[in-house]
């Protein structure tokens, strides 16, 4: 859903979640990976244990920004055609991007396979593995992942669908948000603790009810739905924090903070500047500005420079220096790759791609 006017705290919390993705991968993967860490092994220790929690930022706002979209149906009587409609055009606003940057991860997986020989890299890509991967089924059938990045996609789908049944089906937000509040618990508590459920929605549903509580505790009309959201969300974190006395879970903290600044801050517009003239403030607001709606196809498309810069690495010869200069360079390289692909993704697939309606 286009907003009608950019929210700072948004777009930068999305763009801060997918550098920090991309660095996460750039220090999990590959001998670069390997020569990074051992010239910078704290910074690289730091992102290839806590990067990935950088998902939770996504998560959060993925639920935050789903219940402003979906919450519009709130006064609506039920229809089973107009749900089916939200459901296929969530996929459809996700799909062409995701396509477009797995068939492009697919032809560097090939080019990697010749001289990168890395579990990373994976065997070569079966027809059934795509079919799996075009309805987002490959985590819940058992097949590897094409791409670092695919797995969201398909989670962002379970969840939105699954919200829009809810919000759409539910006369009454009221007993839909405390029913939402249990099951969010015992995804914090207990599934988002085994990895047998990361294939599926209640894995993920914590954090994501953490930003769909955020959005109606700040924006929902009803004030009594606004007052027992905010409720919730103090109860939820209390859990929280008891269950940390017992073990200390990171991602459950970091879900919560983030839901806690969207419900301060998260309508907060970008400042108005002074007209005329460049400075660092001016600089750093446009380029969030920018790189915001950008984001998702960069969080798509990064996994197949990781690739390519992996293989040049090992096939010019540059491994042998086992340099973590020239492996740190590479990943700077990777980063300003991934957001100009990023840019013609958006532009020439994504923005097309919004006219997918049914």
């Amino acid at each position: 859903m286009k907003q009608a006017s950019p929210l700072l705290l948004i777009d930068l919390l999305k763009v801060f979640a997918a550098l920090v993705i991309i660095l996460h991968h750039l220090a999990s993967y590959g001998q670069i990976a390997v020569d990074a860490r051992a010239f910078l092994p704290s910074l690289m220790g730091w992102l290839f244990e806590y990067g990935r929690f950088a998902v939770q930022i996504f998560l959060v706002m993925a639920g935050y920004l789903a219940t402003q979209s979906l919450t519009r149906f709130a006064n609506e009587k039920f229809s089973s055609q107009k749900l089916l409609r939200v459901i296929i055009n969530r996929y459809l606003r996700l799909f062409a991007p995701y396509v477009a940057a797995l068939i492009f991860t697919i032809f560097c997986a090939w080019i990697a396979r010749h001289w990168v020989n890395d579990e990373f890299v994976g065997e070569q890509e079966t027809p059934g593995q795509f079919m799996a991967h075009l309805f987002f089924l490959q985590g819940i059938l058992g097949l590897d992942s094409i791409s670092a990045g695919a797995w969201y996609a398909a989670i962002d789908w379970q969840l939105y669908s699954v919200l829009a049944i809810l919000l759409i089906s539910f006369s009454s937000y009221q007993t839909l948000i405390w029913l939402l509040s249990i099951v969010a618990v015992s995804s914090l508590l207990y599934f988002n603790r085994s990895a047998q459920y990361e294939s599926y929605f209640i894995y993920f549903l914590g954090s994501y009810t953490l930003g769909v509580l955020s959005y109606l505790a700040k924006n929902y009309a009803d004030q009594k739905i606004r007052v027992l959201a905010k409720l919730l969300i103090i109860i939820i974190g209390v859990v929280i924090a008891i269950s940390s006395l017992q073990e200390v879970w990171g991602r459950n903290i970091l879900a919560w903070f983030i839901a806690l600044l969207l419900l301060i801050w998260g309508d907060a517009g970008y400042p108005t500047l002074p007209q005329g003239g460049m400075n660092a403030k001016r600089v750093f607001l446009q380029g969030i500005a920018w790189a915001s709606p950008r984001s998702y196809c960069a969080f798509l498309i990064h996994f197949a420079f990781i690739l390519l810069v992996n293989t040049i690495y090992i096939a010019s010869g540059m491994h042998a220096h086992k340099s973590g200069l020239i492996a740190i360079s590479l990943m700077i390289g990777v980063v300003v790759s991934s957001t100009i692909a990023a840019n013609y993704l958006y532009r020439w697939v994504e923005i097309p791609a919004t006219k997918l309606k049914v």
